[in-house]
């Protein structure tokens, strides 16, 4: 594929036993590296914003170093699991660099999760620490449901000066030493098949992740980039945390995402990258601040989680020409991605995610486990030096979920000739209309070109005569558009059976889960309902 800078060395080696990987011959060895590697080229640049708090990197380095130590005085040490109950904030980027720092591992954890979910995942990981912004201290779960749980360490509310003063020590920590291979974070699945499953990132992955962004995106020391989704899921470590890291760039973070303010910070901080999902870009189309602020920096957008409409991109285009629009396809379990679309395809191939980048290797398979010739539609499955090695503690989940390397995905999709992938759907949201099978990505897609419409979703209506029919959500801009409407531009492009028969109008976002993806159970229960 075509990336705006320049391809690193590559070279075939064997990781996590026997998987033969395709590396970076030229690699920092983990976290720890990444961060000493911008110290020590750019330690009096700015590396963390937060409101009215700036860090240099040198300053991050020296609150990393005692942070770290004062968790080491506790007991800490490599291979403990610490958890993170902290929203975006300073405190999260510190908390999550310092436990890098003792070796240890890293459990993000989701800050609207309950008490119930949060027992199961500190149980599930065998969390020896918790750190918690003091405000979710009623998200806790009895101590009796966390045994292996010794301390609760309350961060006293984010960007305080004195959020984490209480556990620096007074001399900092040096890394400890860590082996690519080892766990650098678990982050759980969010559970939209089952319960959730801890996927192992290791040092390995997650610096092949940032490289393949730096590489991609063409990024380097002078890009400011707006981390607005969340720091505990895989693209905020991602392609926020770990890839300013590796370009000593200025990370930017945002509490919580609204388009008004983000695009006034994006303006404020001289932006020049970001990676959301498409509906993030609609809110900012949408927001009457976006034709007024100075966005002029702004040259790289990565997307992913959703097709991006094209009208969108074209709206993008005129108001930003020299935007650089990167849709990236990716999950937990890969750490980062392993397809990205080239920016000058992305408005041609909008029903497209790209195509394999350099690392990785990318299968389309039937259900007999044989590879599909292009246009054919089967599972894909991935294999790469970020792809995780499993799941923590789960080799049942890990035998099922992984083939010689390769990470079956569940999603459905299929390569064209060039080696661009289409994705069609999740195998489990296919709706079979009295024996057509209907993809429900295609309908999503029509629906959400209409100028009316924010985002689509499709799901399958049980029926006692052909099994399922097609059933919409819809999120409307606010201009008057009906179902008959709707339906009337989906029958011009769609065969008469994919035609939504129903389609729900809803007045909040469609339900999405850390990564941006639909949480298509809670539509299907919010349709039984």
């Amino acid at each position: 594929m075509r990336w705006l800078g320049p391809t690193p060395p590559l070279r075939t080696e064997r990781h996590y036993g026997s998987r033969l990987l395709t590396c970076f011959a030229e690699r920092p060895s983990g976290l720890n590296a990444l961060l000493a590697g911008a110290v020590a080229r750019r330690p009096d640049a700015e590396a963390l914003v937060c409101g009215a708090a700036r860090r240099s990197y040198g300053a991050v380095d020296a609150e990393v170093g005692r942070l770290a130590a004062g968790l080491a005085d506790l007991g800490l040490s490599k291979g403990d699991r610490v958890a993170l109950l902290l929203a975006n904030s300073a405190e999260f980027v510190l908390a999550f660099l310092a436990v890098i720092r003792l070796g240890a591992i890293v459990v993000p954890l989701n800050v609207r999760e309950g008490p119930r979910e949060l027992a199961f995942v500190l149980a599930d990981c065998g969390a020896k620490a918790l750190l918690y912004d003091d405000v979710l201290a009623v998200s806790l779960p009895p101590r009796a449901d966390t045994p292996a749980l010794l301390h609760r360490l309350p961060v006293a509310g984010a960007e305080r000066p004195d959020a984490l003063a209480r556990l620096y020590a007074a001399v900092a920590r040096p890394p400890d030493v860590v082996a690519e291979e080892d766990v650098a974070a678990i982050l759980y699945t969010s559970g939209t098949t089952g319960r959730p499953k801890g996927a192992m990132l290791t040092h390995l992955g997650i610096v092949h992740a940032a490289m393949i962004y730096e590489a991609a995106m063409g990024l380097g020391p002078e890009d400011r980039s707006v981390v607005s989704v969340p720091l505990s899921h895989v693209t905020g470590l991602t392609a926020g945390i770990a890839l300013m890291l590796r370009v000593a760039g200025a990370l930017i973070v945002m509490p919580a995402f609204k388009a008004d303010a983000f695009l006034a910070l994006a303006a404020t901080e001289r932006m020049t990258h970001t990676v959301m999902v498409p509906t993030m870009y609609n809110l900012c189309l949408l927001s009457p601040a976006f034709a007024e602020v100075d966005l002029s920096a702004w040259r790289i957008g990565g997307y992913g989680g959703a097709p991006m409409p094209a009208a969108s991109i074209d709206r993008l285009a005129a108001r930003l020409p020299g935007l650089s629009l990167f849709n990236a396809y990716g999950s937990t379990e890969t750490t980062g991605p392993v397809v990205l679309m080239p920016p000058d395809e992305s408005r041609a191939r909008t029903t497209q995610v790209g195509c394999a980048v350099p690392s990785a290797h990318v299968l389309v398979m039937d259900e007999a486990g044989r590879e599909l010739p292009p246009g054919e539609a089967g599972e894909i499955w991935l294999k790469s030096a970020n792809v995780v090695p499993g799941y923590w503690r789960n080799p049942e989940a890990t035998a099922d979920a992984f083939v010689e390397g390769y990470w079956r995905s569940g999603d459905i999709g299929m390569r064209d000739a060039q080696g661009f992938i289409t994705l069609l759907d999740r195998a489990k949201d296919l709706v079979n209309r009295g024996g057509f099978k209907i993809f429900s990505v295609e309908v999503e897609n029509v629906l959400a070109a209409h100028e009316s419409v924010v985002e689509a979703a499709v799901v399958a209506r049980p029926c006692p005569v052909l099994g399922e029919r097609v059933h919409a959500f819809v999120v409307a801009n606010g201009d008057f558009v009906d179902s008959d409407a709707l339906r009337r531009h989906a029958a011009a492009q769609l065969a008469d059976y994919k035609v939504p028969e129903t389609i729900t109008f809803l007045s909040e976002p469609l339900p999405r889960n850390a990564g941006g993806k639909v949480l298509k159970r809670d539509l299907r229960r919010l349709f039984a309902e």
